[in-house]
This record gives C-alpha cells, structure tokens and sequence, in this order.
C-alpha cells in the first residue's frame, strides 16, 4: 500500500498476519489461553525467541495482535505493545527505561495518577524524578544528566492544557543522548505525527479516543524506532541481542511478561472497530470544541476559556504546527468560584458529569476536588490547577443541544458566585 494513504484508509485496511480459515472481514475474537504447536522443535524456537509464535494469551494473543499491527500500520512504527490501560503503558516503559539510582525529567503538569506515580510509587525504585516546566529549555537543560533515563511529558497537558514546543524539546533531549517519551493519549495519531517531531516512544491511553466511545480500558506503547537503544544505559544489554527493538524486546520478555498488564482479546476487538472510526470522531469534536470554545468566550459568567485550537489560546500556533490544527477534545472553562462551577455541573440536564476524556458524550469534572484531590492545595496551584476550573471532554453530540444545555446551566450561576 502507498505511504501516502490516509489514516482511515490504512486502518480499515490493515491485513490479517494469518488468512483467517472462514475469510472474515472482521479480527475474530480469540478468547483462548494456550495455543499447541506442530512439533516439540516448533516450541523451543517460540519459547526461546528465535521464532514467533502465540504460546500463552498473557504474553501475546491474536486479537491483541491484530490491534498492535493496525496501530502500527496507521503510525509508522517500528513496533507497538498493547497493555491493559494507559498506566500499564507509562510504567512499563519507564521501568525498562531507568536502572536504581537513575533519573527521569519530567514536566511538572501531569494528570494526575501520572504525577502521583512519579511523585511517590517508582521513588521506591530508588529512581529519582525531576520536575521541570517543560517551556523553559534551559531548565530541563540543567536537569538532565549522565544519570537520566528519559525526559517524560504529555504532548498537551491533562488538564492545564499547556502545549510544548515538542521538536524543540527532542533537540535538546536527543543532544544529550537522552530518549524522548511522550503521553500522546489527547492528541491521537490521527492529528499528530510524533516522529516527525523527535518523540521516540509513545505512551498512550487506548481508553481515550482509540476506544471508540469509552468501550474498553487499554494502553498501547509505540516505538517509532528512532533512538539508538545502545545509548541507553538501561538497555545496552537488552540492544546486543535486540539492537532494533531493544525497548519494546525488555517490556514483553521482561516488565510486561512479569507485571502481568495484559490487554485482553475483547479490549483489543472494541479497540481494533474504535481505531477505524476514530478520524470521523476526532473531526466532530473538533468542531464541536471550535463552536463551544466561541459560545463560552463571549459568556458574562465565564471568566476564562482554553482550548488550543483556539485563536486567543496561549497554545494556538504550536498546535497548528504540531497538531494539524486539530488539537483534542478537552477544553477549560473558569467560573467565578468553586460554589459556582458546582452550581453549574448540577444544573447540566445532558452533559454527564464523570472522569474520562474523549467518550462520544461530553464529560464536565472539577479536577482541583477529584483527580488532584490527594494533593495539597499548594501542590495543585503549583501544578497550575484553580478550583474555578471546569475540564470539558466534548463528545459528538449535535452542538446546539450541547450549547442549549450549558445556556440554561449557567443561568443557575449566580454573578457573584
């Protein structure tokens, strides 16, 4: 097939690593665990690695397979592994990045269960994690040293919205020999070539705009095969018998192999139907995020909206260039206070009031008193959070019956808060 064909195209089109014996058009679901081989030879050559083949659908399966191949196929890279959540995702590639008594940078706006991870779970690890704002080079410059595994960021943060200047940021990490890791979970592959930009590795939540509506929890791990993994400390090892594919060679045969986050054969069926309508879903959001961006902005009762695609957001011109224009589906609004933005949740009729991004439904949540909650208040405003902010994950939804919804929810809003 052509290079140049489109995303949806080479989705869609993707072929079978097998012909399946009935001609299905469809991945059938392979629901079983153990697979047998032709000859006791067969088995030794899987087992020791110097041939494929399903052994156990913990460590691959021909569903999740099929998943792995389309999202290849519609990234370009090297090789993918799928998980069982976007979590599964970081840690699995962070643990096989960083050796004890290594270090990470990485940006200091994160969602939050990625923030909590690296503030206190992989520290156990004797692995040091360094914060930096990823908008000053000369910052992360000086946190990077001899010692660091990685530099770790989101491609638009969760839910501050911060855009980075990605290619820059790759420059300098690439300078130093460093491997550059990206949560591209909001700005899908649709909407963002991340090779073209430096990243090295993807991490992303399957969970989000992959799943087709909120159908399933996954994770998904894309190297673009553009680092040389005998640069890493980590995997010097790992890069003699794997010199291609040395990360993605450790995380199955050894992090995700042991930590047992598999992706299950149903998740990668609803995971597989989601990547084929995923161009058509981003596009409508995208709209929808444009109109609902403008209604908000000429609001009396909203005194702050961001959303990257548009005009007057601090992140506009880098997500032109990096995003096709087309920069997610999560936006912000701020109310005047805290009283207000839950004055104005519990008005809403339509709009679902609950934690995820990128369902087919909008989601509204009050991040400062949910996902950041464990924190303390200085912790969230120095994360940038305000507890006047409102995140928005804006499904597909025919946009005047959003707007209608957000109308009458805002005249329940009191000027004063």
């Amino acid at each position: 097939m052509s290079k140049n064909q489109g995303y949806t195209t080479s989705s869609l089109h993707t072929r079978f690593s097998k012909d399946d014996a009935h001609h299905a058009l469809h991945m059938p679901i392979y629901e079983g665990v153990a697979y047998e081989f032709d000859s006791s030879q067969d088995m030794e050559e899987v087992f020791t690695g110097r041939k494929f083949a399903h052994a156990y659908s913990r460590t691959s399966n021909p569903t999740v397979e099929y998943f792995e191949q389309k999202l290849k196929s519609v990234t370009g890279a090297k090789s993918v592994i799928a998980v069982s959540s976007g979590m599964a995702a970081i840690t699995n590639t962070l643990l096989s990045l960083v050796e004890p008594g290594g270090n990470i940078v990485a940006s200091n706006q994160l969602f939050g269960h990625t923030y909590a991870f690296l503030k206190s779970t992989i520290q156990n690890w004797n692995i040091q994690v360094r914060f930096v704002d990823m908008r000053n080079l000369d910052h992360v410059a000086d946190a990077i040293d001899s010692k660091t595994g990685l530099l770790f960021f989101e491609t638009i943060t969760n839910p501050q919205l911060e855009v980075y200047d990605i290619a820059a940021l790759s420059a300098l990490a690439h300078s130093k020999n460093v491997p550059v890791v990206a949560d591209s979970t909001v700005t899908p592959p649709y909407v963002f070539k991340s090779a073209d930009f430096g990243v090295d590795v993807e991490v992303v939540s399957t969970t989000k705009f992959i799943s087709g509506g909120a159908a399933a929890v996954g994770g998904a791990i894309i190297d673009n095969g553009t680092f040389d993994w005998v640069k890493s400390e980590a995997l010097k090892t790992w890069a003699t018998n794997f010199p291609e594919n040395a990360l993605l060679a450790r995380i199955r045969k050894e992090i995700f192999r042991h930590l047992g986050g598999c992706m299950t054969a149903h998740t990668a069926h609803f995971l597989i139907l989601g990547l084929d309508i995923l161009a058509l879903r981003v596009d409508r959001c995208v709209e929808n995020c444009l109109a609902l961006g403008s209604f908000f902005e000429q609001h009396n009762k909203v005194t702050r909206v961001n959303y990257p695609g548009l005009k007057n957001s601090p992140g506009y011109a880098l997500s032109q260039k990096q995003f096709s224009g087309k920069p997610g589906a999560v936006m912000t609004i701020d109310l005047q206070s805290k009283k207000s933005c839950y004055d104005f949740m519990d008005a809403l009729k339509m709009v679902r009031r609950a934690t995820n991004l990128n369902d087919n439904k909008t989601l509204i949540i009050h991040p400062w008193s949910t996902i950041y909650a464990e924190f303390s208040d200085a912790e969230k405003e120095q994360m940038e959070l305000r507890d006047t902010m409102l995140r928005l994950s804006v499904g597909i939804e025919d946009v005047h019956d959003l707007m209608e919804d957000f109308e009458q929810a805002l005249l329940c809003v009191g000027v004063d808060g």
